[in-house]
């Protein structure tokens, strides 16, 4: 089966500064893939550039179709991105919002079709937001703001999904709905997940496999258990941890320095 995702040697350079070198990943389809890594590693910026966002060196493959011959409404198509801090625009009812994820199937002086607001509602009723289609976004709790937008990305119809952070901001229920949610999807629809997470524990209950960042490169992949190990983790994290073999994963547990 053709990969979802198939990166090769991908090189980002932002200003004079090297953020990613020499990347290689591969994503099969309906598989969910965490990216991981210390802070300033390139996680976010691997994404951006997966989703055609950034100007890159070396390759990268969609369906198996290289990247660079990819029309922009058909990218918009096949790939649905969630940023870490999404843009939203003062104002704006969640119903027209999650709307805005059917441009790419809007010609370009046409308006909506009646077939693209039905997609709306129903998608809407899918996620448990069918009464907040008028509410503004910024009335919103964090995690309804998180499930509208995932409706509108899911509204693209994508066959690959990248989530930047999707739980950063939530407390841990709404993490958990979040993830839970995104996991239905993943089996339900065939979705392809490639996300960038900050809790190791929660990566390693709900991916497939891990991909470990350190400054700009690939330096562990594999499971869960191959992957967040306390060798590991102290080299490229500089942490004291102790790892423990939970029911779903490993858990991952801060280890606190004795003090002098």
């Amino acid at each position: 089966m053709t990969p979802a995702i198939e990166v090769r040697d991908l090189h980002v350079t932002l200003g004079k500064a090297a953020i990613l070198r020499g990347v290689d990943l591969t994503v099969e389809a309906g598989s969910w893939v965490a990216v991981i890594g210390p802070n300033g590693a390139g996680k976010s910026t691997l994404l951006r550039a997966i989703g055609g966002l950034l100007p890159t060196g070396g390759a990268v493959s969609l369906m198996g179709t290289p990247l660079e011959r990819l029309r922009r409404r058909t990218r918009a198509r096949m790939v649905a991105t969630v940023a870490q801090t999404p843009v939203v625009p003062p104002g704006m009812s969640v119903f027209d919002y999650v709307l805005l994820g059917r441009t790419p199937f809007v010609s370009l002086l046409g308006r909506e079709s009646a077939a693209d607001l039905a997609a709306v509602t129903a998608l809407l009723d899918r996620l448990d937001l069918a009464g907040f289609g008028d509410r503004e976004l910024d009335t919103l709790s964090g995690g309804e703001r998180q499930r509208v937008f995932l409706a509108r990305a899911l509204a693209q119809e994508p066959s690959l999904l990248l989530l930047d952070e999707p739980t950063s901001a939530l407390d841990i229920g709404h993490q958990q709905e979040v993830l839970e949610l995104v996991d239905t999807l993943r089996r339900d629809q065939g979705l392809t997940v490639l996300a960038t997470m900050h809790d190791l524990s929660i990566a390693g209950g709900y991916a497939d496999r891990l991909v470990l960042l350190a400054d700009g490169a690939v330096v562990a992949a594999g499971t869960a258990r191959e992957v967040l190990t306390e060798e590991i983790l102290s080299r490229f994290y500089k942490a004291r941890v102790k790892v423990i073999d939970g029911e779903d994963g490993p858990l991952v547990v801060p280890v606190r320095v004795a003090p002098r």
